[in-house]
């Protein structure tokens, strides 16, 4: 069987999962399961294989046309590089793990055949833009994907927060592919094709007319969909969905699309100086500024959400200084620790009873409780704070080397401003990714209060789950080495500078954090007894719906007040407060967009009912009135017709008269 046979099977297989599983789910329980499971398993093995055989040598190119336009015209098209046969090899294995994951995490769910379909079909879709050579046939994969996280995003549907933000993260997303679609029609337009190998030929040979315009409209699709400043606000309510949607997403596909849709057409972006600079200021804001709002969450999952944030805003700072191959390897390192993280914080939420940090830094005995997310999210947490020789460690410098170099003027066509700018951001963010990384933990596993209630053994399939993605967390930097051919033969080592500074950074941000945890421990009062079930041990679990629905454990009502050992608090100071709504983002919007838009609605209204309304009522009026007085003349006296015809009579006779005086 030929590579391209195999790549069409990659995405194909999940698809197919996915149509046999909404069609057998009610009729045959038994069989949603492994269809939800061994498809996506068979497709992570198909990608792997694909990934063996292309070998990072030159791209692996196929196509047929779709059909005719008359213009421009559509291909079904594969474009097999080093960065999408990688790419396709974690959405494959992430999904797997997620399919995995979801049979034990919602074994109970009623409605767990629509989401594990759906599931697949947002593989499918990843998978589609993944290997796609052509920018229509990509674009089909990007909907989809956005239509899948509008269900899976409000799956708990019975809660406003899961309504709300599925509804949230449909729109902002949309209001990013908009001018995206524009830019694509723009690209094609000046390029003369959809297919990506033609646009970059186009490129090379300087044969686009408007790259700063197009890179721009490109930029807001994919701020939308890698949930980048200012259009990330849906990200963090995204959290409503169940943990293992959170994680794909997170991990493996949505957000990671926008990332590697810029990396595959990297030339069309560099072409333009100014698209660079603003790509990134973006990166630099949405670092620094998703950093400091995660140190202020109390929701464990609202952490990560803002932590996936800044780790795609190092991705894009990487692709604004001209390096791909260090984009890309943050994004599957990232991907293996960011699903770990998630997947982990699925199983702490389900032992504690909430997702409330407040409340799990006032139970004790987590770690035993939940001995493999301990260990396995620890491992993550090192990775995500950049720690060598976790995998973070490595590809969090080689974002940091691409930003040194061109801040330097090494790198061809990329403003050195830009260089600067990532350097720094990416350094500031260093220090506070290891500071929001180890309050975390800290808060969720050194709590000082009552025993955590048991609210029964997690399933096997989750915990295997875990120690697999452990191992490329903990090892996948170690490889760097031997994937340079995948990566456009370019090193991706760390430089001693960049390790120094990098690795000095995190654990300043560590220790500091750590102190600051010490110090509020020691000075906060404990709470009250009462505050807490006299037996937490025997309280009920919660569904992870109802943990996100009140923000409250099962037991009493310690999440609803601060918690005064809360390190965050300590560090971020009066900034803390505006930190944790995000920087009041969603209130701006609010005031800029959706005031201005139900005023206008209110108006349209008002002039609707009291002009539009007002001139249909008196088009029905006047005949009324009319009909009336007609009808009030139909007496049936034939004395009152006949001195109503002799009044009329004289009155024809008098103005005959009159009219003839007139023209005399």
């Amino acid at each position: 069987m030929t590579t391209t046979t195999l790549a069409v099977l990659v995405p194909l297989l999940p698809f197919l999962g996915a149509a046999a599983g909404l069609l057998l789910g009610r009729t045959a329980p038994g069989f949603v399961r492994p269809l939800a499971v061994l498809p996506t398993v068979a497709a992570a093995v198909l990608a792997a294989l694909v990934a063996v055989r292309q070998g990072g040598d030159g791209p692996i190119d196929a196509s047929t046309q779709l059909t005719p336009t008359g213009s421009v015209p559509i291909d079904l098209a594969l474009h097999l590089d080093g960065f999408a046969v990688l790419v396709a090899v974690l959405v494959g294995v992430v999904a797997t793990c997620v399919q995995l994951y979801s049979t034990g995490y919602l074994r109970d769910d009623p409605r767990y055949p629509s989401y594990a379909a759906l599931i697949s079909l947002f593989t499918s879709a990843m998978l589609l833009v993944v290997y796609s050579g052509d920018l229509m046939v990509l674009l089909v994969g990007w909907e989809i994907m956005g239509i899948c996280s509008y269900f899976l995003v409000g799956h708990y549907w019975e809660t406003p927060e899961a309504r709300a933000a599925s509804l949230k993260a449909f729109l902002v997303t949309k209001l990013g592919d908009v001018p995206f679609l524009f830019g694509l029609f723009a690209l094609a337009a000046d390029a003369g094709t959809f297919r990506i190998t033609g646009i970059l030929g186009a490129v090379g040979s300087g044969g686009l007319d408007h790259p700063t315009l197009i890179a721009l409209l490109l930029l807001a699709g994919v701020a939308g969909k890698s949930a980048q400043f200012p259009l990330h606000t849906w990200l963090p309510d995204a959290m409503a969905g169940p943990t293992p949607v959170s994680a794909l997403i997170h991990a493996a596909t949505m957000v990671a699309a926008g990332v590697y849709f810029v990396a595959r057409l990297l030339p069309v972006f560099a072409a333009s100086a100014a698209a660079l600079t603003v790509l990134a200021v973006m990166a630099a804001v949405t670092m620094v500024g998703s950093a400091l709002a995660a140190l202020a969450q109390d929701d464990i999952k609202r952490v990560l959400a803002y932590s996936t944030i800044g780790q795609l805003g190092y991705m894009t700072g990487a692709l604004a200084v001209g390096d791909r191959g260090a984009a890309v390897f943050h994004l599957l390192s990232h991907g293996a620790f960011k699903a770990l993280l998630f997947l982990g914080a699925g199983v702490i939420i389900h032992a504690a009873g909430t997702n409330s940090l407040a409340a799990m830094s006032r139970m004790s005995g987590l770690p035993k409780r939940i001995p493999d997310a301990y260990w396995t999210m620890t491992i993550a947490l090192f990775a995500l704070a950049a720690i060598p020789p976790f995998a973070g460690f490595f590809s969090k410098e080689a974002v940091l080397v691409a930003a040194e170099h061109a801040s330097l003027g090494d790198t061809t066509g990329v403003p050195s401003g830009a260089g600067w700018t990532v350097l720094v951001a990416g350094l500031l963010t260093a220090v506070l990714t290891a500071a929001y990384a180890t309050r975390l933990w800290l808060l969720a596993f050194r709590g000082r209060g009552p025993a955590a209630p048991a609210h029964g053994k997690q399933p096997v399939a989750m915990n295997g789950v875990l120690w697999f993605l452990a191992i490329p967390s903990l090892a996948f930097g170690l490889t760097v080495g031997h994937l340079a051919g995948w990566f456009d033969g370019h090193p991706l080592t760390p430089t001693v500078t960049t390790a120094v500074l990098g690795t000095g950074v995190a654990l300043v941000g560590g220790l500091v954090t750590y102190g600051a945890w010490r110090h509020t421990t020691a000075m906060a009062a404990r709470p009250p007894i009462g505050a807490v079930a006299a037996h937490p041990e025997d309280s009920p679990a919660v569904s992870e719906a109802e943990a996100i629905a009140t923000h409250t454990p099962a037991y009493g009502d310690i999440a609803s007040a601060p918690d005064p050992a809360d390190p965050g608090r300590l560090l971020l100071g009066p900034l803390h407060r505006h930190a944790a709504v995000g920087f009041h983002l969603d209130a701006v919007y609010h005031t800029l967009f959706v005031r201005p838009v139900q005023a206008a609605a209110e108006l349209v209204r008002f002039l609707d009912r009291e002009v539009v309304e007002t001139y249909v009522r008196g088009a029905g009026t006047l005949p009324r009135l009319l009909g009336a007085g007609v009808r009030r003349a139909q007496t049936g006296n034939v004395q009152t017709y006949l001195s109503a015809l002799l009044a009329g009579s004289v009155v024809l006779a008098i103005a005959a008269v009159i009219v003839a005086a007139v023209g005399a």
